[in-house]
């Protein structure tokens, strides 16, 4: 009976870890959302940057590298506790069939982001940060001419044929 209330504490702990690297990844992305124009509106509010910041990088330029950073520390954390949990010798195997899917639906996530950052990228638009989700993913995208309707079409295509999203549940960015 202890080793089962044991078992069930490392998949609650497991999952509350999982949960908590995804909310963060969600939460970086709505602030993102907070900063950037989003198509169709017609106000952009811009972030203050410091005048280090300004003359050290772009600001663009910093803010994709922080993107793809926060993106890449929250799953890297998120890894780290799963592969913990599969060499746990007292899990249970649900733990670790549990854990073995999980890490796989975050690699395919990294894949997909970096495809589609990379198919972007080739478009011709100066950067590109995505951000995946279960179900919703939101692009961010650098452009000197801006992003109009026809761009954020292009941007979408690319998208739905790099994972099983619908244009509803894309979310394109212009980053400020």
């Amino acid at each position: 009976m202890k080793q089962v209330w044991k078992k069930r504490a490392v998949v609650a702990t497991v999952m509350v870890f999982v949960c908590t690297a995804v909310y963060l990844n969600w939460r970086y992305a709505e602030s993102v959302e907070e900063t950037s124009k989003i198509l169709g509106q017609s106000t952009l509010v811009n972030s203050e940057q410091s005048a280090e910041q300004a003359d050290d990088v772009p600001a663009e330029d910093n803010y994709f590298a922080t993107a793809r950073l926060s993106r890449k520390q929250a799953r890297d954390n998120a890894i780290s506790m799963l592969k913990e949990a599969e060499i746990d010798e007292n899990a249970d195997q649900t733990v670790l069939d549990e854990a073995s899917k999980t890490l796989q639906v975050l690699a395919a996530y990294t894949v997909a982001e970096a495809q589609i950052e990379s198919l972007v990228t080739a478009k011709g638009y100066t950067d590109c940060v995505a951000f995946m989700g279960s179900d919703s993913i939101s692009v961010v995208v650098s452009d000197p001419d801006g992003v109009d309707t026809v761009d954020a079409a292009r941007i979408k295509d690319i998208v739905i044929g790099e994972t099983n999203f619908t244009a509803d549940q894309i979310k394109i960015m212009e980053a400020s």
